[in-house]
């Protein structure tokens, strides 16, 4: 039988082979990109081509974390990039992979993702590379290395570190300087207190902070190099790499550093807050520190270590020395060794005293004598203003005593103005010269004339103090007039609310009577709200703002003042509007006032304004709170819609109350809203009101809320309230009253219902 040998040759080989297969495999592993569909897990890592840099996991020292990050190859502990700094993996879980939407993605051991890459445009085929310069770079697949077309960058996104190839943005226009960060501690690499950057306010210079306090600064930038760098370092300097390019189109400029030498140069931000430049040095193995800024032994180079007015010499024992003229602004902090408060100028301190001495005095007499002069002002013009407008022979009158509709005039004591017997006047209510608010008014011309009511012309007028009124003069031949000049004293003397206009007093002199109120100006509510011009600029917040208003002024009246008073002409233009669009209740000539107990009146004279009567109070003479009530909901329709319940009715031979429920029942109602604040309203807040309206004019006045509910509903968000039935005295007229509504004339019905013209004041 033959037998064979082994093959010496072979076997000599064997050693041979296995070496080369292992050095393929660590040629194939040692990879320096990751593309779609490969992953990087705790163990794998990228390799820059000439074997520089190293991507993969790693964990500090002391540190149970693991993060992502960049470092030397033939230094691991020399981390210049890390991804997750704010995000650490826990367990030794983690994988790095280009996902479908061609992002780069850091997932824990529970698969949720720690951080991402911001790319602002998505890819398919993306890929990322390691670049010899440390710059992580993700790009198409066709394009790996090619800046230009990056997708991503790690340069973009640095975290303690800057080495050549770095661009710092420095963008001047918005101040920005793109700082880093250092690490927390040697063993945690989130965010720490310190940061480095450049600051171009001024003129662009290097800056470390302490959060948001400057620490350290190297000085301005003069083309070459940084001023403020200390003369021991000479034009070998590392230092003297640095570059700032000039703006580009968007007002960026760049800085930039190139090593004056082939070796690696590091710049890093470190945990305690200092700038170490480095150097690397192939003998020894290890990183050879070239500077520290500031350096740790020298004090001096902190900024403003010694405060202002003083220099710092790090080789003279006092460290510290004020400029010539100078001393330390606190002796003791200074003998602390703290420096920190600076100097002032030694003639300064008894200088300064003195001058704030002479200050106060030159100050203190100014005060004086503004002061005595602006009161000798104040004493004359009250004297002059009492001696004009605060009439000595009082004008008294007595209703109850006159047979006719003429007052009788006789001399009483100042302090007495008598209606029906009774004292109305007081320090709220006073009794002016009818001779002075002719000349306030320039004699009631005009061009002066607010406007126009039913029972007489308002007037602007201005006192000889300078405060500005407004002036109701009645008309003397009108018995009305009377009645109403004799309730609106007696009423309105008793009234204060922020929601009801203020009566200044009264002027009496034969036939004239006159009202002087508070000036409001920006006049009445329908001479802005049914205007075409000058609606637009009512919003929705002031008109909901009026309503609330005017609902808190009628619940005054109605609940809370001493006596319940039912206004009974309640209309837009008896709103009133101060400088702050506040809504206030005015002309209390047809109010009553109600007992305790009353909650009921009848009336055999019915008079009012046609469009905002209640049913009971036109057909039967009965009014209450409730007919207030009905004309809120008139006019609070009328503020949404932005038209006139009169003027719609004119138009369209029906009225803005048949018209809304006609919507209401075609669940159609936001369409009467006022088209001016149709899309800027709350359609919620909006379709709120227009119920509280349909329920305030319902027929019966036992199915109207009373004023204390509309306020809650009005204020509430959660509150409910009924549903509102369709109302039937809204189409109630006559071809009379329609003749006359459309002439704007006043008219007295068959049962005394008297219509007056609607008219701004």
């Amino acid at each position: 039988m033959r037998t064979h040998s082994k093959n010496p040759v072979f076997v000599s080989l064997v050693p041979f082979i296995f070496l080369l297969y292992s050095f393929a495999q660590f040629c194939y592993a040692a990879t320096d990109t990751l593309r779609q569909g490969k992953t990087i897990r705790i163990g794998d890592t990228l390799i820059s081509e000439n074997n520089v840099f190293e991507l993969g996991f790693f964990s500090p020292e002391s540190s149970s974390f693991t993060y992502l990050g960049i470092w030397y190859t033939f230094d691991p502990k020399a981390v210049v990039w890390v991804a997750n700094r704010d995000t650490p993996i826990s367990h030794r879980n983690g994988v790095l992979r280009i996902e479908v939407d061609g992002k780069l993605v850091l997932r824990d051991g529970n698969n949720s993702s720690v951080w991402s890459s911001s790319v602002t445009g998505s890819s398919n085929n993306a890929a990322a590379k390691l670049l010899d310069t440390g710059n992580f770079v993700l790009s198409r697949d066709d394009s790996i290395g090619h800046l230009n077309r990056a997708l991503w960058q790690s340069f973009n996104e640095p975290t303690d570190t800057f080495f050549p190839g770095m661009r710092v943005p420095v963008c001047s226009k918005r101040g920005e300087n793109c700082a880093y960060r250092s690490w927390k501690s040697p063993s945690d690499p989130s965010p720490g207190n310190y940061s480095v950057g450049v600051d171009p306010n001024g003129g662009p210079q290097i800056v470390i902070w302490d959060n948001y306090e400057r620490r350290w600064r190297s000085g301005q930038w003069n083309q070459q190099f940084f001023t403020g760098i200390p003369s021991r370092r000479n034009n070998a300097s590392p230092y003297r790499g640095f570059d700032i390019s000039q703006p580009d189109e968007s007002g960026t400029m760049y800085l930039t550093y190139r090593a004056s030498t082939a070796n690696l140069i590091r710049i890093q931000i470190s945990w305690e807050g200092r700038e170490k430049l480095s150097r690397w040095n192939n003998s020894t193995k290890q990183w050879d520190y070239l500077q520290s800024e500031p350096d740790p032994d020298n004090e001096c180079e902190l900024y403003n270590f010694c405060g202002s007015y003083s220099t710092c010499d790090q080789f003279d024992s006092r460290k510290c020395v004020c400029f010539k003229g100078f001393r330390p602004k606190s002796q003791d902090q200074w003998d602390a060794r703290n420096w920190s408060g600076g100097c002032v100028d030694h003639g300064r301190k008894i200088s300064n005293l003195i001058i704030v001495i002479v200050s106060l005095v030159v100050a203190g007499c100014l005060v004086a004598t503004l002061w005595r002069y602006k009161t000798k002002l104040k004493g004359l013009s009250a004297v002059s203003s009492k001696l004009c407008c605060k009439d000595d022979d009082v004008a008294v009158f007595d209703v109850s005593k006159s047979k006719s509709k003429e007052f009788t005039t006789d001399l009483l004591r100042p302090t007495d103005i008598l209606i029906d017997g009774n004292q109305v006047n007081g320090p709220e209510v006073q009794n002016f010269n009818f001779s002075c608010i002719a000349t306030a008014t320039k004699n009631f011309c005009e061009e002066n004339r607010l406007g126009q009511g039913g029972f007489g012309a308002v007037y602007k007028g201005e006192l000889p103090g300078g405060e500005q009124i407004a002036v109701k003069r009645l008309s003397g031949q009108s018995g009305q007039g009377l009645i109403e000049f004799k309730t609106e004293i007696m009423l309105i003397a008793k009234l204060q609310h922020r929601n009801l206009v203020r009566l200044l007093g009264c002027s009496i002199k034969g036939e004239e009577k006159l009202l002087i109120y508070e000036y409001m100006p920006n006049k009445s509510l329908d001479n802005l709200l049914f205007d075409e011009a000058k609606k637009a600029g009512l919003d929705w917040r002031t008109r909901f703002s009026i309503i609330e208003g005017i609902a808190r002024g009628l619940l005054y009246l109605h609940r809370d003042s001493r006596h319940r008073i039912i206004h009974r002409d309640l209309k837009a233009s008896n709103i009133l509007l101060d400088a702050e669009m506040n809504p206030k209740i005015s002309d209390f000539g047809m109010a009553r006032l109600f007992g305790g107990n009353q909650n009921e009146a009848n009336t055999v004279r019915v008079v009012g304004t046609y469009g905002y009567m209640s049913p009971e109070y036109a057909m039967e003479g009965l009014f209450s709170v409730k007919s207030d009530v009905y004309s809120f909901g008139v006019l609070l329709l009328e503020i949404v819609g932005g038209q006139s319940n009169n003027s719609f009715r004119s138009f369209d031979h029906t009225s803005l109350l048949t018209y809304a429920w006609q919507l209401w029942s075609e669940d159609k109602v936001i369409d009467m809203v006022d088209p001016c604040i149709r899309d800027s309203c709350s359609p919620n807040e909006v379709l709120k009101c227009i119920q509280i309206g349909m329920l305030c004019v319902q027929d019966s006045p036992s199915q109207r809320p009373k004023m204390d509910a509309v306020v809650v509903f009005l204020e509430s968000e959660a509150a409910t309230f009924p549903m509102p039935m369709k109302p039937t005295y809204t189409s109630l007229r006559t071809a009379v009253e329609e003749e006359y509504a459309l002439d704007g004339q006043e008219i007295e019905s068959s049962n005394d219902v008297t219509v007056t013209t609607i008219v701004g004041r």
